[in-house]
């Protein structure tokens, strides 16, 4: 009887501390109407080479070409530094404006983000 009442208390416990779990995870949750943008580095080029997106949205640059590059901001709003071949980088505008963005392994490489 003694091993019930134990197995009992080690799944109720359990359970709670699922649901706590749950609950702190569900806090977590990105902004109301935030959304997520992806940038695709590949054959040296950005694609899209604008995008235009949200205060808080969140943009990812991934980097599908076979070596390095960078998203860095003209006005130093942002830098990734280098983002390695198959990796990616994101960034969280936190206000509204225009950023025009390069490489600075590769100068031809240009892109603009519009924030709203």
């Amino acid at each position: 009887m003694a091993e019930v009442s134990r197995r009992g208390l080690l799944l109720a416990v359990a359970a709670g501390l699922a649901l706590l779990c749950n609950i702190g995870h569900s806090t977590v949750a990105k902004a109301p109407g935030a959304a997520t943008h992806t940038v695709v580095i590949e054959g040296m080029q950005f694609s899209p080479t604008t995008l235009t997106v949200k205060v808080g949205d969140k943009v990812t640059w991934l980097n599908r070409d076979l070596f390095p590059h960078t998203v860095t901001a003209d006005q130093h709003r942002f830098d990734s530094h280098a983002i390695a071949a198959g990796g990616s980088w994101t960034f969280t505008p936190k206000k509204a404006g225009v950023t025009s963005y390069g490489c600075t392994f590769h100068p031809t490489m240009r892109g603009t983000l519009r924030v709203q």
